[in-house]
């Protein structure tokens, strides 16, 4: 993150973009916008690869240059997911355990309020809806276990290697599947949660 004060005289200036990675993510993201539209408009499963290249009017070749599969149409590989979870454990205010600050995160982060932006929330029910994309963006979570768990280690004084550790971050998460499917998403995602700060409590140092 650059801070708002830093020298920008003396520092480096960041390298223009070029007019091909401009082009590049041009496409990019008239590909997603595309694929976004015909999967609110009809559904997920209802739609095509061939469909949405159509739409973005680029070949089925050029569109898994840019997204892997199917599934990744829908996500936004963001760069900054990781620095932004680790953090949540880093930065996080004095006093606030780990498992309270990783709750925090999940929340704020993960959780689309019932009252929020129209358009989120018809992204957060379509994944929501469609198990493809629920396994999908699961794994793309999980991806972060270890980074999350070396962070906590950190943070904590424990080893690297304690399996508390890579236990915590595993089931930090995991834990926002307990909203699938509940009344009350922000309830189950805190309970979830409250079962891992005991649990933290009760076996790490008093200082984590």
């Amino acid at each position: 993150m650059t801070s708002p004060t830093a020298d920008t005289a003396t520092g480096p200036s960041p390298a223009p973009v070029g007019r091909r990675e401009r082009k590049k993510a041009a496409t990019r993201q008239a590909i997603a916008d595309a694929a976004l539209h015909l999967f609110l408009e009809r559904g997920y499963d209802e739609v095509s690869v061939r469909e949405i290249a159509d739409a973005a009017d680029v070949s089925t070749t050029t569109l898994f240059k840019h997204f892997p599969a199917k599934e990744a149409l829908v996500f936004d590989e963001d760069s900054d997911q990781e620095a932004r979870l680790l953090a949540a454990v880093r930065e996080r205010p004095e006093g606030r355990s780990i498992p309270a600050a990783l709750r925090e995160h999940a929340l704020t982060t993960r959780l689309a309020a019932a009252d929020g932006d129209a358009g989120f929330s018809a992204f957060a029910d379509l994944v929501a809806g469609t198990p493809a994309l629920r396994d999908y963006a699961q794994n793309m979570w999980l991806r972060h276990t270890a980074a999350l768990a070396r962070a906590i280690a950190e943070e904590s004084g424990l080893a690297a290697d304690d399996p508390l550790c890579a236990a915590l971050a595993r089931f930090a998460l995991e834990a926002p599947r307990a909203a699938h499917g509940h009344d009350n998403p922000r309830e189950a995602i805190t309970r979830a949660f409250d079962l891992l700060e005991h649990g933290w409590s009760a076996l790490a140092r008093p200082e984590a």
